[in-house]
């Protein structure tokens, strides 16, 4: 590519069940993090109804009279103990693959509702940091999606327009977000574990 030429076009990916399957690794976080608390975390309950989930959304279900202090207290736990499971990911290559062969027509971004810490956490333990050139994740929006704020972020951070922006999702509430502002979106249904 002409390094003088400037990229016109962006592709936002999401983290959690697109780049990574990571089911099984927040799965074991969050059972251990409850477990401290006193509380059982069923795999195929959170599978069914957690996974991809804002954390907001689905531990006041799990929790007897939840108070803001216990939910964060878990959800800190959990993201104490992710590193520990991060074995337990399932990488989605081809879709690495792919950001390694547009990354000279498009700006490569992340918007996900990760926590910072994690999302570093599993693309450093993959060695997939440094080939997003934005990063966005749940601490740096004030809605998460099916809010489109953080999409909305990307394109302003690169002066991108939604119709020359891709979306690559998996989750109804990503899917939705990117419909809200406008993108093209690409659904991730399913890659080999």
């Amino acid at each position: 590519m002409d390094m003088n030429r400037k990229k016109n076009k962006l592709a936002i990916f999401d983290l959690d069940g697109t780049l990574f399957d990571t089911c099984s690794v927040n799965f074991f976080a969050y059972q251990r993090a409850l477990r401290e608390e006193g509380y059982i975390l069923d795999r195929n309950y959170y599978k069914t109804q957690c996974n991809g989930r804002y954390f907001r959304d689905f531990l006041p279900l799990i929790i007897d009279n939840p108070t803001d202090d216990l939910i964060e207290r878990i959800h800190h736990r959990k993201k104490q103990l992710y590193p520990t499971f991060l074995h337990h990911a399932v990488i989605n290559s081809h879709l690495f693959c792919l950001i390694e062969q547009i990354h000279d027509e498009y700006h490569i971004a992340l918007v996900t509702t990760a926590s910072k810490a994690n999302c570093i956490e599993i693309l450093d333990h993959n060695n997939k940091t440094s080939l997003f050139e934005l990063i966005l994740t749940q601490e740096d929006v004030f809605s998460v999606k099916p809010d489109p704020e953080g999409f909305l972020k990307a394109m302003a951070h690169f002066g991108i327009a939604p119709k020359f922006t891709l979306v690559f999702e998996d989750s109804s509430v990503g899917i939705e977000a990117a419909r809200r502002c406008g993108t093209s979106i690409l659904a991730v249904l399913n890659f080999p574990v």
